[in-house]
């Protein structure tokens, strides 16, 4: 592929220092550097694949890149002299930008047969030299606040190969170097990284079958380094395998492991480990650490929960791992919708305001529990399936701000077990924290076996269980209803609960339900974003917790109305009904905010009869957007029911759109109209004229009113009102 020269990396004024460039990879470093306007140091001994012998090896490599106009010195000396060569770009050029530690030799033995010269050769120029020349570099690189490093290691060193112990040594010794070089480098911007490189060259010859040999050009692997080197590059502490034109990223991972003790005062016995080796060396969850820092954090979580008595036969520990499509999934599950404009924030990684709503994170305790033998453990006296098991209560609460992604190691436990003689509850508590050890969150599960009672347990539940709420005795401060959708279940699965319930009519038969229901923490999560957006601020960093119990099944398409009570201590008191059968399937429910942000005048966001009037609306401002922009206002229609405001609506003819208000963020209404909703129903019928509506007072104006008269082709409705 031709590259522009405009569109070209380059490396003008930057100096750039190649070991070992005489040939192979070396030399096409240093041609692809010099092309692109860097100053070289070329820098070869001259010896051959063994370190033996002299040549003119960098002096050709020179006149190469002189011949096609480019700037470069020859340097002869050995890399263990590493401060020699960086002298010599300093006397030649003033300063030194990059370090390429390429040169490198051969001696190859088994491990037996491995002298004592073989070994020290083979370190003292892959390893030793590649220090010593960055040792000379670094104060120079430091002083410039700039530099950028490649080690060079080799297949060999990652997975070993037969007769090459010395030399897999020196190379992944390398990788180690370059690690602690990044880690030391970053407050000075100088980043290191590591190539491993598979080409032909003169170490290579004759080791590699011809067919791979005569595809293995170094020059395909160049573009790679010269990248890494670029000042555009953000990587450091990277390995990077290239060879044949293909590269990739490679790292160590570290699987979950297994803890060998279940108490802080245990011993580790050789049968015992011997016992759990196959979890030892599972590597289904194995996951990449970035620091050691990540590794000892590890361990003290260990040790925390051991200490705690966590450990144990009750307790299940596992790893959740998440990203944005999967908070964007969550969000659809629950009911976000584009057609709420506010809702963006929820389903677009790039909105600036992109958030995860609180409810998400009861997945990490939920999975563990349903992928575990948590309760099939508290419950030893008969036997049970899927049938039997109904979710009874949940409760979440968040102790830090939960990033949009990342990574959380869940440890669930059996918290108490209760005889409700119908059946036994099984309640569970799941605490989850983040990599660097924090407590995110804590879920706590009720799950109801049916016939599974009468085992002459205890009745009540502990006093660490948090207790449902009732709702006061009063009409509710807010009621907003929620229409879920038939493929509602269908959807919300997908973030995990996989439980044939919800999708396999014939399974959900078995169960007693005529269709899949609707799982009872999506109407959980539904509801709490209907109280997070009433009396949250739609902000999910004002939640802390919530608490509710599923009295009732919901079926998918069924409406919700969310009954909500505002009281004095932060916390917001809600029950669920099924509209169509008034039924409340959400019961003694709360939720805990930091901060309760009223919404002024919005108590209902009910299905209006004027909604088809502003549907209308929107289909014909679609399809004229030029004549709408030519209105050139913002109007903001507040409809009533009742006598309170029940919705806004925004025309929003500067940009030709039409959504549910409130006003997004940076707009301003030119002119604002509140009317009842039969009234505007009315004045798209042309039952009611706008003049006669506003001398009677059905249609208040504030704001430019005659604005208001170049809306009349607008308002026109054929719909079925």
């Amino acid at each position: 592929m031709v590259v522009p020269k405009e569109d070209q990396l380059r490396y003008d004024g930057r100096v750039v220092v190649v070991t070992g460039a005489g040939a192979g990879l070396g030399r096409e470093y240093a041609l692809l550097f010099a092309s692109r306007g860097a100053k070289v140091v070329v820098n070869d001994l001259g010896g051959n694949a063994k370190g033996q012998g002299k040549s003119n090896a960098a002096d050709k490599v020179v006149e190469e890149i002189r011949a096609a106009g480019g700037v470069a010195v020859a340097d002869y000396n050995s890399v263990v002299e590493g401060d020699k060569i960086v002298q010599t770009a300093l006397e030649n050029f003033g300063r030194i930008d990059v370090l390429v530690n390429n040169a490198g030799i051969l001696r190859d033995r088994s491990v037996a047969r491995i002298s004592d010269e073989d070994w020290n050769l083979i370190q003292d120029v892959h390893l030793k030299g590649s220090f010593l020349t960055t040792r000379a570099a670094w104060p120079v690189m430091k002083k410039q606040n700039y530099g950028r490093i490649i080690m060079t290691s080799s297949n060999s060193g990652v997975y070993g190969n037969f007769g090459q112990a010395n030399y897999s040594a020196a190379k992944l010794g390398l990788v180690g170097l370059a690690n602690t070089v990044a880690i030391e480098g970053a407050k000075n911007n100088i980043h290191c990284n590591v190539i491993v490189p598979t080409a032909a060259s003169r170490m290579t010859e004759g080791i590699l079958p011809d067919i791979l040999f005569n595809e293995l050009k170094p020059k395909l692997i160049a573009p790679v380094v010269a990248y890494l080197c670029h000042e555009l590059c953000e990587d450091t502490g990277a390995i990077i395998e290239s060879a044949a034109g293909w590269a990739t990223k490679v790292h160590f991972v570290r699987g979950k492991g297994c803890v060998l003790r279940t108490a802080i005062d245990e011993d580790v016995s050789p049968e015992y480990v011997r016992k759990v080796w196959d979890r030892v060396t599972d590597m289904s969850e194995a996951r990449h650490l970035n620091a050691i820092g990540e590794a000892s954090l590890g361990l003290v979580g260990v040790l925390e929960k051991l200490r705690d008595g966590k450990n144990n036969e009750n307790s299940v520990t596992e790893t959740f791992r998440y990203g944005f499509k999967d908070v964007i999934l969550y969000a659809l599950g629950v009911g976000a919708s584009v057609t709420d404009p506010t809702d963006l924030k929820f389903l677009y990684e790039n909105n600036p305001e992109f958030g995860v709503l609180p409810t998400f994170f009861v997945l990490p305790g939920l999975l563990a529990v349903m992928g575990s033998s948590l309760t099939a453990s508290a419950i030893k006296h008969t036997t049970f399936d899927l049938t039997n098991i109904l979710h009874g209560e949940q409760y979440i609460e968040l102790f830090e701000a939960p990033a949009t992604e990342g990574v959380l190691t869940t440890v669930s436990t059996v918290l108490d077990v209760v005889d409700k003689k119908s059946g036994a509850l099984v309640i569970t508590q799941s605490d989850s924290y983040d990599e660097n050890g924090t407590l995110i969150a804590r879920n706590q599960s009720s799950t109801f076996v049916v016939g599974a009672g009468n085992f002459n347990g205890k009745t009540k539940a502990g006093p660490e269980v948090k207790p449902l709420v009732a709702n006061p005795k009063r009409a509710p401060d807010a009621s907003v209803q929620v229409p879920t959708h038939k493929d509602q279940a269908a959807v919300y699965r997908l973030s995990g609960d996989l439980n044939p319930m919800h999708i396999d009519p014939s399974f959900s038969a078995i169960a007693g339900y005529k269709v899949p229901i609707l799982h009872g923490l999506c109407t959980m999560g539904v509801s709490v974003k209907a109280v997070l957006k009433q009396f949250g601020g739609d902000d999910p960093a004002q939640f802390r917790a919530a608490k509710v119990r599923f009295s009732k099944p919901v079926l998918p398409g069924q409406t919700l109305r969310v009954d909500m009570w505002k009281e004095s201590n932060n916390r917001v008191c809600f029950r669920t009904v099924v509209v169509e059968t008034n039924t409340e399937v959400l019961s003694g429910a709360y939720v805990d905010f930091k901060q309760i942000v009223v919404k002024p005048n919005m108590t209902s966001a009910s299905a209006l009869q004027s909604d088809a009037v502003f549907a209308g609306i929107k289909d014909r401002v679609a399809e004229n957007e030029a004549k709408a922009k030519a209105v050139n206002a913002v109007f903001l229609y507040k409809v009533t029911s009742g006598g309170k405001v029940a919705k806004e609506w925004v025309l929003d003819l500067k940009n030709a759109k039409v959504y549910e208000g409130p006003l997004q963020s940076g707009s301003k209404a030119d002119t604002t109209m509140t009317i009842a909703d039969a009234d505007m129903v009315d004045l798209a019928l042309g039952k009611l004229q706008p003049q006669t509506a506003f001398m009677k007072g059905k249609l208040k104006i504030t704001g430019n009113i005659m604005l208001a008269q170049k809306l009349a082709p607008l308002l026109k409705t054929e719909a079925k009102l």
